[in-house]
């Protein structure tokens, strides 16, 4: 008689790809499928695991999309589970309330779309079995600056109340603030399973009254929503303590690779080093594939010419990653510096203007706005979706362009000790 459910949010379907770092075509094609595949293996797990219900906190979309295309994918997919008697409980997040898509789509009568006023779900259950009441409540605008959790009825008494919110709870790096509430005001609210959406990142609070559960993503689409991504399958037993198992899901793993290559004097070494640091991370990673960006950071004579041959020693990882298998290169960032003097070439002159141009040129007024006036022309040339990459607010645009110019000037004096050297 127990009452079991699968508890996902942030779905995020065909979520255009934010990254220019994705120039392969096969891999631009793994990632812009990838909340597809996943989203399926959510419902291929519903069926396995035969559950009473599917239980979606928000962001389903992403944003301001058209495409009935994916109304129809979603329609196929919830359909299944109607097929088999499961029900599908969805609340509208700060994305979906942007999406044209969630008021044109017409979804199958085992799904409840809460709307924008809270509604309380009562589950038909079997003689004897605890009673189970599902309550929701929808985002009617993108925004929702106050908590929402003061419009949610009251737990019905003697019954198993599960609560699905949409929330940044206390706030999270890189996530806006929506619907804030604090762990503290949903321990107190009486409600015994609170299924949240919005935060990407995996947590879960409980305590012996009630379990809170931020499940994360079930795939993560850049470099930046990297790590493991899962869902929450959770079983209310006859005595209705709860159990919660975390379920991998995520097609491609995006994973961060630093590897130290100091004391490194030649190239294939170079080439042989980074390859058994992504080996040893393949290995650990469970999704099907995985896609890693490359950090290469310590002291190496190798130094000027990994910056001048950028593009060589990617097109080399990107072979060994097909070596390994369903290993994926994002993107191979330099962060080295140079051994001091090497192969008996003078650099008294390159550092000297390195110090120059680290003095008085990367913090100067005029050499900031050229950058600016730059980044911007190629900003305003991008799609909407793809502008991001240059900073969500004005304190990471100006961190952006910091970046680029100590990595351009970087790579001018590669190329300059590299002529020096000749």
């Amino acid at each position: 008689m127990t009452y079991r459910f699968l508890h996902t949010a942030d779905i995020h379907l065909d979520s255009p790809l934010r990254t220019l770092a994705l120039r392969n075509p096969e891999l631009s094609e793994l990632i812009g499928l990838a909340t597809r595949r996943a989203f399926v293996r959510i419902i291929d797990l519903c069926l396995e695991e035969r559950v009473d219900a599917l239980v979606l906190a928000g962001d389903l979309y992403d944003g301001d999309q058209t495409s009935m295309k994916t109304a129809r994918f979603l329609a196929e997919q919830l359909r299944r589970l109607h097929e088999a008697g499961i029900r599908t409980f969805l609340i509208r997040g700060n994305h979906d309330a942007l999406s044209k898509i969630t008021t044109e789509l017409v979804m199958p009568d085992s799904v409840k779309v809460f709307g924008a006023a809270a509604e309380v779900v009562a589950i038909d259950r079997a003689p004897g079995a605890f009673p189970v009441a599902i309550h929701g409540l929808s985002f009617a605008k993108p925004h929702a600056p106050e908590s929402l959790l003061r419009h949610y009825a009251i737990p019905l008494p003697d019954t198993v109340n599960i609560g699905v919110m949409h929330t940044s709870l206390g706030g999270s790096e890189k996530h806006d603030p929506y619907a804030p509430c604090s762990v503290a005001d949903l321990q107190q609210s009486g409600f015994r399973y609170w299924a949240l959406g919005h935060i990407h990142k995996r947590s879960i609070v409980e305590d012996p009254s009630s379990a809170i559960v931020m499940p994360g993503m079930p795939q993560g689409r850049d470099i930046n929503e990297d790590g493991p991504k899962s869902i929450s399958l959770v079983t209310i037993r006859d005595d209705r303590s709860i159990d919660i198992e975390e379920r991998q899901t995520c097609v491609a793993q995006f994973e961060r690779l630093v590897v130290n290559v100091t004391g490194v004097n030649e190239w294939k070494d170079l080439v042989e080093r980074i390859n058994v640091e992504l080996e040893r991370m393949r290995g650990t990673v469970s999704a099907d594939h995985l896609v890693a960006r490359i950090h290469l950071t310590g002291t190496s004579v190798l130094s000027w010419r990994m910056r001048r041959d950028a593009d060589l020693l990617r097109t080399e990882m990107e072979t060994r990653g097909s070596i390994i298998g369903k290993t994926w290169i994002d993107k191979v960032q330099i962060a080295t510096s140079p051994a001091g003097e090497a192969d008996g070439v003078s650099c008294d002159a390159l550092a000297e203007l390195a110090t120059i141009i680290k003095q008085e040129v990367d913090g100067s007024t005029g050499y900031r706005a050229e950058l600016r006036e730059i980044a911007e022309e190629l900003r305003g040339q991008l799609p909407s979706e793809l502008r991001d990459i240059f900073g969500a607010d004005r304190d990471a645009f100006e961190n952006m362009l910091a970046n680029f110019g100590r990595e351009g000037s970087a790579s001018v004096l590669a190329r300059l000790r590299t002529r020096e050297a000749e």
